[in-house]
Order: structure tokens, then sequence, then C-alpha cells
């Protein structure tokens, strides 16, 4: 019998894999130890009854990050379990507004890589990105022209920055750029704890002809450290239906396109 067989041995697995890689995800643990979703979120309450990882939506993180909210520069691998359920939504919605034929920019964000994931009926693209993870996603595809920017690689979010990585986007100019959000404001813009991304992403903007802003609501009404553009230059914003109405009617009398997607 494989020791996956057991919920001793699956458990001791889970906690492996988070030993390794700080995070794990409930739909690819199914996956890979052929059992349900149900049976996996299981494994990862009687865990975290025990003490042993926190859960978080889509599913867990080991208990060294149990300080992560705190953070704001945390590892890709939390990030992208945080809201998991909105972040795939948003990325359809931005999706749905490209068109065969088309060069994308995408930003290293972790709903900017759903937007990626969700490009099944194209068959003529390019995809420009500082994005490790969505340069990876985007060969999968096997039918699309895909650049990976040059630069110093930030571990943290597998990104490329720095002076290399813009002087490569200079080369291009680009139909639509995919922004994922860090921070955003009304008032402050967008902004980004790292001042590497946030000088690579005002150099993205500059390169592209329309500026997808995508990012789930928790990032509303927050401001980091390095600033990267006021709202003047995002031609359209893609987030949940928990934007308040306000802020929507706000962003609208700026002329601002909003598109919310229910959760």
């Amino acid at each position: 019998m494989d020791v996956y067989d057991s919920a001793q041995g699956r458990r001791s697995a889970i906690l492996q894999r988070l030993r390794e890689e700080s995070s794990v995800n409930v739909t690819e643990l199914s996956r890979e130890f052929g059992v349900s979703e149900v049976t996996i979120r299981k494994d990862l309450r009687i865990l975290r009854e025990r003490k042993l990882l926190i859960r978080v939506h889509g599913g867990a993180i080991t208990r060294s990050n149990a300080n992560a909210d705190e953070e704001e520069d945390r590892n890709f691998n939390f990030k992208r379990l945080v809201n998991a359920r909105e972040k795939e939504a948003i990325g359809r919605a931005a999706a749905a507004h490209i068109k065969n034929g088309d060069t994308i920019l995408v930003d290293s964000g972790t709903t900017a890589l759903e937007v990626v994931k969700n490009l099944q009926k194209f068959h003529d693209l390019t995809i420009i990105t500082n994005s490790v993870n969505a340069m990876m996603e985007a060969l999968k595809y096997k039918r699309f022209k895909v650049i990976l920017l040059g630069g110093s690689v930030r571990e943290s979010s597998y990104s490329t920055v720095g002076p290399l990585a813009e002087s490569n986007l200079n080369l291009f100019y680009c139909d639509k750029l995919f922004l994922g959000v860090d921070s955003f404001s009304v008032e402050a813009g967008l902004s980004t704890p790292s001042v590497e991304e946030a000088s690579t992403n005002q150099v993205m903007i500059s390169r592209a002809r329309e500026v997808f802003a995508v990012f789930d609501s928790s990032k509303l009404n927050k401001r980091s450290l390095a600033f990267i553009t006021t709202l003047d230059k995002i031609g359209t914003v893609i987030t949940d239906s928990r934007l308040p109405a306000g802020v929507r009617n706000q962003l609208k009398g700026m002329g601002i396109e909003v598109e919310t997607v229910p959760v």
C-alpha cells in the first residue's frame, strides 16, 4: 500500500511539502495524492487543530509565516493563496479583453498570473513579462511568442527588475498591460513595497497602449513604500464585487472603466 493511502502518511507528506515550499494548495494536493479536495481540507483542518500549520483560503502556510499578514512584501507562494478565488475570477475577466494578434505585457503579481492561465482560446499572441511564473505558464500553450525580460531576479516575487529589465522594455510597443497591484488608493494611486518593482512597473506603463489594473478588493485604500503611478495612467480597473460603490463612482468620475466580478 502506498504511504499516501493512509491519512497519517498523507498528512506527513503535506507537512514535508510545507517545510520545503512554505505553502500548499488544496487542488494541487488533491491531484497529487489522488483524493478529493474534501479529504485534503479535512487533513488541513486536523493539522491546523494540532497547531502544525496556518489555514488560508485555498490551502495552508507554515506556522513560521503566521505573521506574514504584517509583512508588506510577502512570499509569492503565500500571496497566491490569499483570495485565490477572487484572483481566478479577475484573471478570467481580464483575459476577455485580449484579442488575437495582441502583444500583452504581464507583470509579476499573482492576479496578473491568473490572466495568463486563461488564454486557451487564443492562437496568436506575443506575451512579454518580467515574471518567471507567468513565462512558465505561457509556455504551456506551445503556440505563443513568449519574451522574458532580463534583469536582477527578486526571490520573493520571482520577477526580473532593474535597469536591464527596463532597458529591455524600451524595445517594445505593447497593446495591453495587466498590472497586479499591491496597494491601491484613489488619493495615493498605485504603490508597492519594492522600489525596484515600482520603477519597472513605471516603464511598463509607458510602453502600453492600454493599462489594466487587476487586483482583489483587499488591496484597496492602502499605500506601500514605493509609488508606481497616479490613476490617470490607468484605463481599466478589474476587481471583485466588494469594491465600495463610492470608490466605483470616484473611479468612473475620473474616466476609468470599472469591471467587477462576483465573489
